[in-house]
């Protein structure tokens, strides 16, 4: 019996012994036995990694999708039929407004017009030789009536066959590029055919269309940001200039267009576009790394580093997120300096010493 006494108070005392040595080594490596692992509120600075609150320009933006639309593109038709008896352009070709692109055989209604002006002559020397005559009364005011009536059908007669001879010949409407051609020298084209098409490409638009429930935030003039598949690494930039005041009953959204300048011509219509609707620019925004935030809950936290190289805890408000970083719009100041790695390893009051991060600086993507 006393032999099993003396077994337990030794394996007691050693238990006790084990215990102690223990709760120093955890006080050695979690600073501070009982603390947890955040509870170093004394003991050595735990080496953490931080940067101060920045203060730098972001862009909030709706991401969507649209297609690119020349900024005039028109088929080109002829109104009078005819065989084709000069092209004036080539395909591709930039062209001026005013600029021959298609002339008409007119043999037949050149000699049209000259019978028309011979018989407008005519008509001329009669009425001239009436109008004598009817002062003196040597013909009836019926039979002046009907040369001034002959005289004014030979005009119109004339000046529609004038109107005729201009659609003889196609010019373009407005500066553009010429669109393929569809017909050929020496060929006969009814009224109506399709010759090609002439397309403005300088500027062009992005149409898309905007949920409801970002059209409070729309307004004419704002900025947007096009890329494309044919030019994945840029970056076109242009403004909207239209904002359709009628919401789509089916799909909830507004039609919405913008004008991109496009001197070099990269930019075609049926493209396909991701677009960047820029809806608020803060000049002043504080950001930090993404990396300290805390979540706890529905609220956030981050470890700040106070005038006494201590860690102090606040309680922040998340305005946008982007890529590696996000805006804070209540809880901090530019210049303090957030603690974005080492801060599971402390707890409020704890000590700290910020060391360099050469190795792996965070991110500094700009949110534009």
């Amino acid at each position: 019996m006393a032999m099993n006494k003396n077994f337990l108070s030794n394996w007691w005392r050693f238990v006790k012994k084990f215990l102690n040595f223990s709760c120093l080594v955890f006080s050695i490596i979690n600073t501070g036995c009982g603390g947890g692992p955040t509870g170093n509120h004394g003991g050595f600075a735990m080496s953490v990694i931080a940067e101060p609150v920045k203060e730098e320009k972001i862009e909030d933006r709706i991401s969507l999708v649209g297609n690119l639309m020349a900024d005039e593109a028109i088929e080109i038709k002829n109104q009078l039929a005819g065989m084709i008896e000069e092209i004036g352009f080539e395909e591709g070709q930039a062209v001026k407004k005013g600029q021959m692109l298609f002339t008409l055989d007119a043999q037949k209604m050149n000699a049209e017009l000259a019978q028309a002006q011979a018989n407008l002559g005519m008509a001329k020397t009669t009425f001239d030789r009436l109008s004598s005559l009817i002062t003196d009364g040597a013909i009836s005011q019926q039979e002046f009536d009907q040369a001034k009536s002959d005289l004014e059908s030979r005009g119109a007669e004339t000046d529609l066959i004038k109107a005729r001879l201009k659609e003889s010949v196609i010019s373009a409407a407005f500066d553009g590029v010429m669109g393929e051609r569809t017909v050929s020298l020496g060929q006969f084209v009814n009224a109506g055919t399709t010759l090609t098409y002439l397309v403005s490409q300088n500027p062009m638009k992005a149409e898309f269309r905007v949920p409801e429930r970002f059209l409070g935030q729309l307004k004419e003039r704002q900025s947007i940001e096009v890329t494309v598949a044919a030019y994945p690494e840029e970056t076109f930039e242009g403004a909207v200039y239209f904002i359709d005041p009628q919401v789509d009953e089916q799909t909830r959204t507004a039609l919405v267009k913008a004008k991109l300048p496009n001197p070099d011509g990269k930019l075609r219509q049926g493209m396909f576009a991701n677009l960047n609707l820029i809806i608020a620019v803060r000049s002043r925004a504080l950001t930090i790394p993404e990396t300290a935030l805390i979540p706890r809950g529905e609220e956030v936290y981050v470890f700040v580093v106070d005038n006494e190289n201590k860690a102090q805890m606040k309680q922040v408000k998340i305005g946008l997120r982007m890529a590696g970083k996000a805006e804070i719009i209540d809880g901090l100041s530019a210049g303090e300096n957030v603690i974005f790695e080492g801060f599971q390893k402390i707890g409020p009051g704890s000590p700290v010493q910020i060391k360099s991060n050469v190795e792996n600086p965070p991110s500094s993507e700009s949110a534009g």
